[in-house]
């Protein structure tokens, strides 16, 4: 009986070891480091000059204050808060020996990536509901797409991301880590951190793969149904112009939906125990960084409604300049 308690004590002593975790991140590349500081620091004043861009043209252009500019100005707002949670630590870390992170914030950082990632998924499937609305129905369009409908629908891309990222932080951070605390990434992502665990992670591994699903299958097989039917209805229109018009609308956000759910299946959608630290950092990269830099960037270079909006508020913002 007595060796029994102690085994529980030291067992007890040892799962509380851990109070911080080291993020290893590209520590592998050695003098590479100063190179990718560069290259980062620049992408991510990029996703924060392009981000802040469209959401200043949208709040001033009146011609943008419709729906499907209302939930593009959301997503460029979660895209730069969303970078914010990791670039910054991510660029310390590379100049720096010590990348150790607490406990609590690799869980608070965990809690703001995965609620502002879920967010993003969801509101990108909000958007192809917004495209199907107004090509497929758009004398009910004014309806369907009210400004209390996009509210209510904002409110629940945020709530449902947040929410979720709740439950599984929760749930992560609930396993006994009993010494390993070498994260194998550049933030408190959740298949490595889960990796680090003592115990048996199958029902974990299992909820972060239904969470997975909701947040990234299910909106994007609702998104292929809205595109089946925007197509058909499409190519029933007799003028090749509108068909041009319509196309283009719908490629700036096909061409997002693409990269970012085909990037999150991949990370996501797999079990920890196949996680493959140097690859996955590649495909995470492109996930964490390069999709919020393109979606500025294809909104602003494909749309021909926000270029006339970017050359008007830029002409008047100079003309207010001149004139002071």
């Amino acid at each position: 009986m007595n060796i029994v308690m102690r085994s529980e004590v030291i067992l007890a002593e040892n799962l509380t070891m851990v109070t911080e975790f080291l993020l290893l991140g590209f520590s592998s590349l050695g003098e590479i480091q100063l190179a990718l500081f560069v290259i980062f620091l620049f992408l991510y004043l990029a996703i924060l000059s392009g981000n802040v861009t469209i959401i200043s043209v949208i709040r001033q252009d009146q011609s943008l204050h419709t729906p499907m500019y209302f939930f593009l100005g959301i997503l460029s707002t979660s895209e730069t808060f969303y970078t914010f949670v990791i670039l910054p630590r991510m660029l310390i870390n590379l100049l720096s020996v010590a990348r150790t992170i607490s406990f609590i914030c690799c869980a608070i950082q965990m809690f703001f990536f995965l609620g502002f990632a879920m967010n993003n998924c969801l509101v990108l499937g909000v958007m192809g509901y917004d495209r199907y609305a107004a090509i497929c129905h758009p004398l009910h369009y004014p309806i369907l797409m009210s400004w209390q409908m996009c509210g209510k629908l904002a409110a629940a891309c945020g709530i449902g991301g947040f929410s979720a990222s709740l439950i599984l932080v929760n749930l992560v951070f609930s396993l006994p880590f009993c010494g390993a605390n070498k994260v194998n990434h550049y933030f408190c992502d959740i298949s490595p951190v889960i990796h680090l665990a003592c115990t048996n992670t199958d029902v974990y591994e299992f909820a972060v793969f239904i969470c997975g699903v909701l947040a990234i299958v299910v909106p994007f097989l609702f998104i292929c149904v809205s595109y089946v039917c925007i197509l058909k209805t499409i190519l029933k229109i007799p003028s090749a112009e509108g068909r041009r018009k319509a196309f283009s609308t719908c490629a700036s956000h096909l061409t997002v939906v693409i990269v970012h759910y085909g990037c999150a299946s991949y990370i996501y959608l797999r079990p920890t125990a196949n996680y493959v630290s140097s690859k996955d950092r590649l495909v995470t990269v492109m996930y964490t960084i390069v999709t919020p830099l393109l979606s500025p960037m294809v909104y602003s270079l494909r749309n021909k409604d926000v270029h006339i909006a970017l050359r008007k508020v830029w002409g008047k913002n100079r003309s207010l300049k001149l004139n002071n």
